[in-house]
């Protein structure tokens, strides 16, 4: 007989330290992937290209793992994506060093889908934890992402030294520690990820079968997707992604162009990222203590003073409170609704149903990233902040009016 509760605590422990790990690694690239897109591409318009082939994949992959997860268990396809990783800096290192531009979109590719198999890592946490407890474990997991802020960009430079030391271009150090650690990861999994946890999901489904008496419902999604309680939980996500990137994307360049020092914007960007992450575990904890449904609605008002006061002034230390608030809305939106959609699906659903949630989730990255530059161009950044906090009002309204509807109150009864 499985002691579930330290089961699910081991699997929870193991999802933050291989979501650490590629964290740092993703982090420790994505700080040079404009400077090897510019390098390689040999036209600066391009520097963003790498992030969006990234992000697309990602999206895409979402999907993709989620089936494939449904049929090989959570352990069989983090380690499949984390290998394609460590293939993804391997290639992109390669392209750097024979100067292939398509090489590096490659690597970038295999790079967003190996970042959308470990962020499903966060559902897997939450199908092996009882209910009153699933907010912690995912906010457990997305802490994971602190780890990889604060170590990635300290093994830029070394890795760069290193690099150059061999005679080579500085830039494939920090794709070279990204394979490394994409190896690391998929052996923290492989070795530790026991028992698989889609099938600790499955047993302790067919006990609370066994003793309500009802059958697990394995619904199309489409019609899961019409679902009130769904619906909250991909909007708070989608909406709060996409509000998210497309303030935190122009801000250096918003901030640049006011004649900020870098060291002023990487604070910034600090401050942003601290918001994301570091409260995570206050943010699990609120999930379980008072809802989901208000966490996303702190959230989803956090997020609308963020983009009300972003712009209001150009000093470092206003703006580095609004890119806090922003990360930290974005996180209660994220776990809150992460949380949620759990709560929404039977086991069988799971896998299918919460990749065509980060489907959605990475599709919203990708067009918060493209659109920013047309909407900073357009109207500026302080109207772009406006834009931002008239956005994040949906999953605010959604949430509210979920919170009151009947046939909610009547389930929770």
């Amino acid at each position: 007989m499985r002691d579930y509760e330290v089961v699910a605590r081991k699997i929870t422990r193991t999802l933050f330290l291989s979501q650490s790990v590629v964290s740092a690694a993703l982090i420790t690239t994505g700080t040079v992937n404009s400077i090897a897109g510019a390098e390689l591409s040999g036209v600066i318009a391009w520097a963003g290209l790498p992030a969006t082939v990234l992000l697309l994949s990602a999206a895409l992959g979402a999907l993709t793992w989620g089936m494939l997860m449904e049929r090989t268990g959570r352990r069989g396809g983090l380690v499949i994506g984390l290998a394609l990783g460590a293939i993804g800096g391997l290639s992109a290192g390669a392209a750097l060093w024979r100067g292939s531009f398509p090489l590096f979109l490659v690597g970038m590719g295999l790079f967003g889908f190996a970042q959308s198999a470990m962020q499903l890592g966060r559902f897997a946490a939450a199908e092996v934890s009882p209910a009153e407890k699933r907010g912690r474990a995912i906010a457990t997991v997305v802490l994971g992402g602190t780890v990889g802020a604060i170590v990635g960009p300290l093994l830029v430079g070394p890795a760069g030294a290193l690099a150059s030391r061999a005679g080579i271009n500085e830039l494939v150090g920090p794709y070279g520690t990204a394979l490394l650690l994409f190896i690391l990861a998929a052996l923290i999994v492989f070795t530790w990820l026991r028992p698989d946890p889609s099938q600790v999901a499955r047993e302790l489904a067919h006990q609370n079968q066994a003793k309500q008496g009802v059958p697990e419902s394995q619904r199309e999604i489409s019609e899961i997707l019409r679902q009130p309680g769904v619906l909250v939980a991909i909007t708070a996500m989608v909406i709060g992604q996409a509000v998210m990137i497309m303030v935190m994307v122009i801000t250096s360049l918003h901030m640049k162009a006011l004649g900020h020092a870098l060291s002023d914007i990487a604070l910034v960007i600090s401050a942003h990222t601290f918001g994301m992450f570091a409260f995570s575990i206050v943010s699990g904890r609120l999930v379980d203590r008072i809802g989901r449904e208000p966490v996303i609605v702190l959230g989803s008002v956090i997020l609308i003073l963020a983009g009300l006061s972003a712009g209001l002034s150009p000093d470092v230390l206003p703006l580095a409170i609004s890119l806090f608030l922003l990360g930290l809305g974005w996180n209660l939106c994220y776990v809150g609704g992460s949380t949620l959609l759990t709560d929404q699906l039977s086991t069988a659903e799971q896998s299918r149903m919460q990749g065509v949630n980060d489907l959605f989730v990475g599709l919203a990255s990708a067009v918060g990233s493209l659109g920013s530059g047309f909407v900073f161009a357009a109207v500026g950044f302080q109207t772009m902040g406006f834009v931002g906090a008239a956005i994040a009002i949906l999953p605010l309204a959604v949430a509210l009016w979920w919170r009151r509807n009947p046939a909610r109150l009547a389930a929770a009864s």
